[in-house]
């Protein structure tokens, strides 16, 4: 089950024209797709376009009544393949990924797709983000858009703009014969806005159709000699008609007062940001009607020189906003103007920070310096006038804020395998560990502080296979696996590459039932009944199916004692080959947004319904907080118990626990630390229940009584 269902959102779909559609842009994204005639779509869920293939899953129905196919791509590099369907049949394609990871897993498909080009219309949604939005690896999709010839659409973030997009990408690929990748931001993704809704088109030719009508074209296979004619085809066909649709269709926007001397070339998702920072500066209205003359480019890649050359006539500098690096913007508007013999100072990463997100503060610091030094007179005298205070800035949160590393949630799974590894260490020695993406990642961090670096999603046993030691008898390496990466690259690259090269190292596949870290969408593996979907695939089988001979299933990853000894048994056997360890439970996030619906329904029409929960008993708690030393849950703190005979503070459980039971196992090496206790909370009891309640409530408040009692007599003979 995904991490948010939008079953009621997605009736908005149906909407016809006239209508005014309002909602988030995905679902926004999501209705031009269907506005815009696409016959299939598929993609691979990650940050921040999660919750776009949430929203097409959801869908389903409506796409079906259209003829749209959908499917959950097994990775970006087959969600790119599917776009085949584009090339030699006039159908609309749309695919999504995650940022540059998802172009990094796509790369070859990519290029061989747009090699042979495309006769549909192909879109490839890609979600691109800096800093902590949602990118693991800081880097650009504009990289593999110069390196495939795909057109590059970054669209103004607000929900009218981002409609269009979706539009004009379709037509763009369909004009020139390219795909093109539009890049959504989570400031595009999870924006609000309102538009004016069309009727959904079907597709004018379905996948079905297409089967029952094959056709090819031996100028789109990607095979010499044809593949040098498409590089031809590239430059000399495609490239200048995007370039004419791009002018044509004024792809590209201007703002602001076209006489001003100096002028902003923004990116179009950094456009907003720029508006705010000349906003702050007095040199915009809170309409966006700004004094500053500014070329907003929706369409980044390709770049047509004549617009770029003619933006910059008179202007005395250009700033150029351009998130990330390398700075392909501002080389390539570099590049036309000293072709083009012009004055004009182009300005860029001289004024804006070449690495991380441009937040708000950084736009505005920036866009002041550039102002201050080009243009000094058009800032407001408020602003210039070095005699008036300093504008108001905003606090930085990392001086008031301490630093709070990602963690495992409350009662997750995955924590006692890496507790059981801890153990496992602290009796054979420390070992190379090899990590994936995924969940499990947080693993290097404290408590735990495992694991020495990861090769991307399924890589992780890959990562560790250049390690064999040539004494039998020595150390071998331990590598973790989601389930998530195992299904999306791991089998193949991973398991099936340590049976070939009959590598003795120890791989853990960490199956917590779904693809977590994305937003909790179903996998092969996973346990629940998809209606849609093949689940309940076993992982121990096709591990077994890749010929790995030294398999181990534990089906509850809480007993930390297990978890310990099967480790053990995986470092020092003598069985040769790759030893696996499938590791399950079920993500306790996912688990509690399944039960706690069904349990609050439940307590409301009067059903029995209980809850467990761990406590500290404080008198017993010696304070010596091995509990956490292997944990790490955030329900498991310390406490203050106000006794002056204790020098530390008690281990506490607040009311975040789910009652898994780990602090207590992890515990005085994996036994239950007799400070824990377990306690049930219980919804409408039966009349038993209520009965022993009473009377063990009486019970103990007399022998608190009774102990209250001989206290007092204490105290006063010791007077």
């Amino acid at each position: 089950m995904a991490e948010r269902s939008f079953v009621k959102e997605v009736q908005m779909l149906r909407m016809g024209a006239g209508e005014t559609f309002t909602g988030e842009g995905i679902l926004a994204i999501t209705k031009a797709l269907l506005e815009n005639g696409v016959g299939y779509v598929g993609g691979y869920q990650g940050a921040p376009i999660s919750h776009l293939m949430d929203v097409l899953a959801d869908a389903q129905e409506i796409l079906g009544e259209l003829g749209v196919h959908f499917e959950a791509s097994a990775s970006e590099a087959t969600a790119t393949a599917m776009l085949a369907a584009s090339a030699n049949y006039p159908i609309r394609g749309a695919v999504t990924y995650k940022s540059t990871v998802g172009t990094n897993v796509a790369s070859d498909a990519l290029s061989n797709l747009s090699s042979g080009g495309v006769m549909g219309g192909a879109l490839i949604i890609v979600g691109e983000d800096f800093g902590e939005g949602s990118s693991i690896m800081q880097e650009r999709s504009h990289a593999f858009a110069m390196k495939s010839q795909v057109w590059l659409l970054d669209p103004r973030p607000d929900v009218p703009s981002i409609v269009k997009a979706v539009k004009d990408g379709f037509e763009l690929s369909e004009a020139s014969n390219t795909p093109v990748m539009l890049l959504v931001r989570i400031r595009c993704c999870h924006v609000h806005g309102s538009f004016v809704a069309s009727d959904n088109v079907a597709p004018q030719m379905t996948v079905s159709d297409a089967l029952e009508n094959p056709s090819r074209d031996l100028s789109r296979v990607v095979l010499p000699p044809a593949s040098f004619m498409q590089e031809k085809e590239k430059l000399e066909k495609r490239w200048p008609a995007a370039e004419k649709f791009i002018l044509d269709k004024q792809i590209n926007e201007f703002f602001g007062n076209e006489k001003s001397k100096v002028g902003i070339i923004t990116q179009g998702g950094m456009y907003n940001g720029v508006q705010r920072a000349l906003h702050r500066l007095g040199l915009s209205d809170i309409y966006g009607t700004s004094d500053a003359h500014i070329l907003c480019l929706n369409a980044v890649y390709p770049l047509a020189t004549s617009q770029i050359l003619e933006f910059c006539e008179g202007k005395d500098a250009v700033l150029v906003v351009e998130e990330g690096h390398p700075d392909y913007i501002e080389q390539a508007i570099g590049h036309m103007l000293y072709k083009a013999g012009k004055r004009t100072v182009l300005a860029g990463k001289d004024f804006l920070p070449k690495s991380g997100e441009y937040t708000g503060q950084i736009m505005l610091d920036s866009i002041d310096r550039f102002f201050r030094e080009h243009a000094p007179n058009a800032l407001p005298p408020a602003v210039r006038s070095p005699n008036e205070p300093e504008k108001q800035k905003h606090a930085d949160l990392a001086d008031l804020v301490p630093l709070r590393p990602p963690g495992f949630c409350v009662g997750c799974p995955e924590r006692p395998i890496f507790a059981g590894t801890k153990l496992v260490e602290q009796e054979l020695g420390e070992h190379h560990i090899a990590c994936d993406i995924g969940c499990h990642l947080f693993s290097v961090l404290p408590p735990f502080d495992l694991g020495s670096g990861t090769m991307g999603y399924g890589l992780g046993p890959a990562s560790a296979s250049a390690f064999r030691n040539e004494n039998p008898d020595g150390k071998r390496s331990i590598s973790f696996i989601g389930d998530g990466g195992f299904w999306h690259n791991g089998l193949t690259s991973s398991i099936g590459n340590a049976v070939f090269n009959k590598n003795d190292n120890v791989i853990v596949i960490v199956d917590n039932y779904y693809s977590s870290a994305t937003g909790g969408q179903d996998i092969l593996s996973s346990r629940a009944v998809n209606k849609t979907k093949n689940t309940q695939n076993s992982i121990v089988d096709a591990v077994r199916g890749m010929g790995v001979k030294w398999v181990r299933q534990i089906d509850r990853t809480y007993d930390v004692s297990k978890v310990r000894e099967t480790m053990k048994e995986a470092l020092t056997t003598k069985v040769p080959g790759p030893k696996v360890i499938v590791a399950s439970s079920e993500c306790m996030l996912n688990r509690q947004r399944r039960e706690k619906p069904l349990l609050a329904k439940l307590a409301a029409d009067g059903g029995r319904t209980e809850k467990p929960r761990f406590g500290v008993d404080e008198d017993v708690c010696t304070g010596d907080h091995a509990c956490m030393r292997l944990s790490g849950c955030p329900s498991l703190g310390v406490k203050d118990t106000g006794d002056i005979l204790r020098d530390d503070p008690v281990a506490s459980i607040d009311q975040n626990c789910v009652g898994c039971g780990n602090c207590g196992e992890v515990a005085d090496a994996a036994i239950l630390c007799p400070s824990f206790y377990e306690t049930r909370l219980v919804s409408n009891p039966g009349r038993f229940e209520r009965t022993r309640n009473r009377m063990a409530g009486w019970f103990i408040a007399r022998l608190q009584s009774w102990r209250d009692g001989n206290r007092s007599f204490l105290e006063g003979g010791a007077k």
